[in-house]
Formats: C-alpha cells, structure tokens, sequence
C-alpha cells in the first residue's frame, strides 16, 4: 500500500496528549521522534496543532494524517494494528529516516495551512477544474472531490520538499527520490495521490520566500495547476 500523507478526516478516538513515553510502542516513538522537529515548529509559530495517538486498532489506516477540528489541526498516528506503519519505515534508507519523517510531517503542516486559511479544496482566481461532461451527477461529485484532493496532496507534497530543502538541504536529491518512488508505486494515474505533476517541478528544489515553507510551494503549486488548465 502506498504511504497515504492524508485521507480526509480520520474517524477519530482521541488518545490523551499527555500519555507518558512508557504507553507508547516502538514504532510510534521512532514516528514521533521523527515527526517532532516539524512539530516543534508549528508551535514556535503558533500553528494550533495537537498530536493525537490513537489507541485502537487501525489495520488500513494512514500511519500519519491530519483532522480538523474546532479549529484545531490534529496530526494523527494510526500505528497499531497496522502493517504499513512498520512496513514506510522499512522503506527508509536508515541514514534518512529522520529526515523523510519530517517530510512527511511537514506534507501534513501543509494540510493544515490550508485548512486554517480557509482555503481546502479552493483553486486560486482564473483557474476553472476541469470535469468530463459525460459524468451523471452522483459520478462527477465524486470526480471533482477526486481531484480537490489530488491537488491538495500536491501542495502537501510542496510543502513536504520544501521543510526537506531548507533543513535537510543536502540530502534533498534523495529525499525528493523518496518521494518521487513512493508516487510512482502502485500509481493510479488521477487519483489522489499521483501527484508527480508536482513533484517533479521541485526536483531542483521549491524557490523560498522570505524562508517560509508555505510561501514558495504555493507559487509551484500555482505552476502546476496552470500546467494542468
């Protein structure tokens, strides 16, 4: 199954936060332990995100996703149960792992931006989806949530690459390979998560602006809408 960086909002049963170390399993402190430095920044920018554990078993579920809820993002980890959390870090060059959990993290930030700025599914001014004219109405809803979530997986992505080239600089080539393997396996062309129309525009990097990983992965993004109109 492909690493899934987000799956709508997740049905919920809500760990407590403040769950000591001890309650934690392996996998879910080598996530978190990953994931923590793109945390970490949300808060020293007054992003309002929780981390949410969840305590069942979540066998199909995206290892890390994102929910919101009253006007909170909950980063969220569905590890027990699950095959494909331990299975992603398998896949995981060992000298990476920290920085492609980042990455991953920071997809999920991307999530949250758009959320908080009133923006999930929007398309900028100009820009009109296009929707095959032979779909009955029940087929082309789901045609166009189809393709507001393949477009917001690209900015995630963006987004993803963009916190990879200002921490991790030199070892961006891999990471956006990383990337680009993990779009390219089992790839359904359309759906969701073939996103590789974005992704390979920032295959020498995301231009910053002002340092700002939103900034500068909404004007690529931006490019690969105009590319796809």
């Amino acid at each position: 199954m492909v690493w899934k960086a987000f799956s709508g909002f997740v049905a919920l049963a809500l760990a407590s936060t403040s769950c000591l170390a001890a309650e934690l399993t392996d996998t879910e402190l080598r996530w978190l332990q990953g994931s923590w430095p793109v945390v970490a920044y949300a808060r020293a920018a007054g992003i309002p995100l929780d981390v949410v554990v969840q305590p069942q078993l979540t066998p199909g579920a995206a290892p890390l996703a994102l929910a919101f809820v009253d006007g909170r993002c909950k980063l969220v980890l569905s590890m027990r149960g699950n095959a494909e959390a331990e299975a992603t870090l398998d896949r995981i060059a060992p000298d990476l792992l920290g920085a492609t959990l980042e990455l991953m993290a920071a997809h999920e930030l991307g999530h949250c931006r758009r959320y908080l700025d009133g923006a999930w599914y929007g398309v900028p001014a100009g820009f009109t989806p296009s929707v095959p004219d032979d779909l009955d109405p029940e087929l082309r809803a789901a045609y166009v949530d189809m393709t507001a979530l393949r477009r917001e997986e690209g900015y995630g992505d963006l987004v993803g690459l963009a916190w990879s080239q200002l921490h991790h600089p030199r070892q961006y080539a891999q990471l956006h390979a990383w990337l680009v393997e993990e779009r390219t396996r089992d790839r359904v062309a359309g759906s969701p998560h073939d996103t590789l129309a974005w992704v390979r525009l920032a295959e020498h990097g995301v231009a910053m602006v002002e340092a700002s990983i939103f900034a500068g992965p909404a004007a690529l993004w931006l490019s690969g809408l105009a590319a796809e109109h």
